[in-house]
């Protein structure tokens, strides 16, 4: 158990209620990955390189950075090791979690990428990874 009273299971895909200036600088180009989706590390990692975020300029202002930093390292898993990249789809629990996910799927139209969680996680956008609310794209 961590600190907040649930275990890192809980946490990657718990629905935490956003800091508004994350939805803000990081809900406009991909979902808000709930932070316990990654340890601090990762998401220092992140943060550290935002001129370079995944091939796109996603520079922010320091005092943005330090309170997404806080709030992110006050959230994020804390058992999980560092993923090749910082990516969250190379973490061992995701790719557990997915396994039974056809490589083809991720090849579809509408889903392209395991990142876009939202194309078979209806819900994800809220924060909501439940398997009531997964829908494979055709």
């Amino acid at each position: 158990m961590c600190q907040t009273g649930y275990a890192d299971d809980d946490r990657r895909t718990a629905s935490l209620p956003l800091l508004p200036s994350y939805r803000q600088e990081c809900a406009t180009c991909h979902i808000a990955y709930p932070p316990g989706m990654l340890p601090s590390t990762s998401w220092q990692g992140i943060l550290k390189t935002l001129p370079h975020h995944y091939g796109v300029d996603a520079s922010l202002d320091p005092v943005t950075v330090k309170s997404l930093s806080t709030w992110l390292t006050a959230n994020a898993a804390t058992k999980q090791e560092r993923p090749a990249e910082d990516r969250i789809t190379r973490t061992g629990w995701f790719i557990r979690e997915h396994d039974e996910v056809s490589p083809a799927i991720w090849k579809l139209p509408k889903v392209k990428s395991a990142s876009n969680c939202i194309a078979c996680h209806t819900q994800s956008d809220k924060g909501d990874f439940n398997e009531r609310s997964i829908h494979i794209p055709r």
